[in-house]
C-alpha cells in the first residue's frame, strides 16, 4: 500500500509512526510533515488546504490511501476531492464533517437523534446573546460555531466573563468568520473524557478513550489551549462504559447522518462529560484528537493500516481491534508565550537522550529544521509519551524523557495525569 498522511503536527507524527509499522505498507508520505515524520516517511511540501495539489500528488504517485490528520482539510472537502479522483480517503465528506465545522449543526443532529447533550441556543446578534446570558446566569459556555483550533470555547464562571466572550467573538471577530455565530449552552458538571470510534458509514467500532488537560496551568488553571497533555485509558471509563457510550451517543449520530444522506466515514471523536445523569455530549470532532492520538496509538496492538482500509471498504462490521494492556501519559512541551504569542524559532537541543528513555516516545508537533538545527515552529512543539503497567510508571517514563530535553524556551505542565495518579494512590493505600 502507498499511503499519504496529511498534516504537520504531533497527531500526524503519531499516525506516521503507527502506519510505518504495518507489513502492508510499501511507501509512506506526509504532507507537509515535520522533522519527526521525515524520519519515517517522505515529507512533501504541500499545505493541508492545498487540496488540488494534494489530489494531483496522489494521482501522480499512485497513492492507494489518504489519511487526513487535521479537521480543516476535511471540512474543506478533501475526502470529496479524493473520491472524485478515485482515491480512497479515510475521512468524512465535507457534508458529514459539518459535525466539527459547525457546533450548531452538531446540536441539531443530537436533538434529532436523541443524543443527550447540554441545553443550547444559537446566536448571530450580540445583544440577543448577552440578553440570553443575563437571563440564564452563570456558569455558562460560549462557543464559536466554526473551526477555531481549540480556542473557540469559553467556560464562563460569571455573566461578565460570558459577555466579554460574546463581544470578543461576535463583535471584535477575534476568530474571524468562525465566531460569526455562537452556540451558548448550559455548563455541565462532571469529568470530561474523549471517546474515539472508527466509522464506515454504517458501523462504528471503538478506538479507545483518553482524557486531556486543556488548561495551560497546573491544577487545570489558566486559559484553554489545544491540550497540554493526555492520558489513556481514563480511570472510571473502561470497556463497559465505552461500549455504552458508543451505543448511546456515537451510533445514533451515525444513523442520523446516514438518514440525511451524508454517511460518516473515518475517525469520530466524541467529547463527553460524565455527569451524575450519565454521559452527555460536549462536541463531536471528525478526526483523532491531539494530543490524545499520541497516547492512544502507542496502545494499539492491531495494524492501523488494516483498520483504515476496513473503514474505507465498509467492513468494520466484521472487524475488531486489539489493545495493549498498558497506561499511557503524554506531556506537551509548548513554546513560551503559548497560546497567545508563542516564541518561534527557538533552538531545541538534541532529542537523542529523550528518545533513548525506555518506554518513552517523542513526537514532533511544531518543529522545523533551520540551518541544520531543530527549532520551534508553533505553539505546541513536542509531545512526550510514556507507557507502563500503571499511570505511575507511565508518568515516570514520560517525565524522565522530558527532563532529558534541553530546551530553555519550552514550557510544560508537571502534573499531567494528576487525577489518575491520585486515584491510583488511593487504591494502593486501601
Amino acid at each position: 500500500m502507498r499511503v499519504l498522511v496529511v498534516g504537520a503536527g504531533g497527531r500526524e507524527h503519531a499516525l506516521v509512526w503507527a502506519l510505518a509499522a504495518s507489513p502492508l505498507l510499501t511507501k509512506l508520505w506526509c504532507a507537509p510533515g515535520n522533522p519527526g515524520t521525515g524520519r519515517l516517511a517522505e515529507n512533501v511540501p504541500i499545505g493541508v488546504l492545498d487540496i488540488a495539489a494534494l489530489v494531483a500528488f496522489a494521482r501522480a504517485n499512485r497513492v492507494d490511501l489518504v489519511v487526513p490528520g487535521p479537521e480543516a482539510p476535511l471540512v474543506a472537502g478533501i475526502a470529496d476531492a479524493m473520491a472524485a479522483a478515485g482515491i480512497a480517503c479515510c475521512g468524512p465528506t465535507a457534508a458529514a464533517a459539518r459535525l466539527e465545522g459547525s457546533k450548531a449543526f452538531t446540536k441539531e443532529v443530537c436533538d434529532a437523534a436523541g443524543i443527550p447533550t447540554a441545553r443550547w441556543e444559537a446566536f448571530e446578534d450580540a445583544e440577543a446573546a448577552r440578553s440570553f446570558v443575563r437571563r440564564r446566569g452563570a456558569p455558562i459556555v460560549v462557543k464559536a460555531d466554526g473551526l477555531a483550533a481549540g480556542k473557540g470555547v469559553v467556560v464562563a464562571q460569571t455573566v461578565a466573563e460570558a459577555e466579554a466572550a460574546i463581544t470578543d467573538f461576535l463583535e471584535a471577530r477575534r476568530l474571524g468568520e468562525a465566531g460569526a455565530r455562537l452556540v451558548i449552552e448550559e455548563a455541565l458538571e462532571g469529568e470530561e473524557v474523549s471517546l474515539f470510534a472508527l466509522c464506515d458509514g454504517a458501523h462504528a467500532i471503538g478506538f479507545g478513550a483518553a482524557a486531556d488537560h486543556k488548561r495551560l496551568g497546573e491544577g487545570d488553571t489558566g486559559p484553554n489551549t489545544g491540550g497540554m497533555g493526555a492520558i489513556s485509558p481514563p480511570p472510571g471509563f473502561g470497556a463497559a462504559e465505552q461500549a455504552a457510550a458508543l451505543a448511546g451517543l456515537v451510533r445514533p449520530a451515525l444513523a442520523e447522518l446516514a438518514r440525511r444522506g451524508t454517511p460518516f466515514r473515518g475517525f469520530l471523536f466524541a467529547g463527553l462529560m460524565l455527569t451524575a445523569d450519565g454521559p452527555k455530549l460536549l462536541e463531536f470532532n471528525v478526526r483523532l484528537g491531539d494530543p490524545e492520538a499520541q497516547c492512544l496509538l502507542p496502545r494499539l496492538q492491531s495494524d492501523l493500516l488494516a483498520a483504515l482500509l476496513a473503514t474505507c471498504d465498509g467492513e468494520l462490521g466484521a472487524f475488531d481491534l486489539r489493545w495493549r494492556d498498558v497506561a499511557t501519559l503524554a506531556v506537551v512541551m509548548a513554546a513560551k508565550g503559548y497560546p497567545a504569542a508563542p516564541v518561534l524559532h527557538a533552538p531545541l537541543g538534541s532529542l537523542a537522550a529523550a528518545e533513548a528513555v525506555p518506554d518513552a516516545l517523542v513526537f514532533h508537533a511544531g518543529t522545523a529544521a533551520r540551518d541544520g538545527r531543530l527549532v520551534s515552529a508553533g505553539g505546541r512543539v513536542l509531545t512526550v509519551c510514556g507507557s507502563g503497567p500503571d499511570f505511575a510508571a507511565a508518568h515516570a517514563a514520560a517525565y524522565r524523557a522530558v527532563a532529558a530535553i534541553d530546551w530553555p524556551e519550552g514550557y510544560f505542565r508537571r502534573d499531567i495525569g494528576w487525577r489518575a495518579l491520585a486515584a491510583e494512590g488511593a487504591r494502593a493505600r486501601r
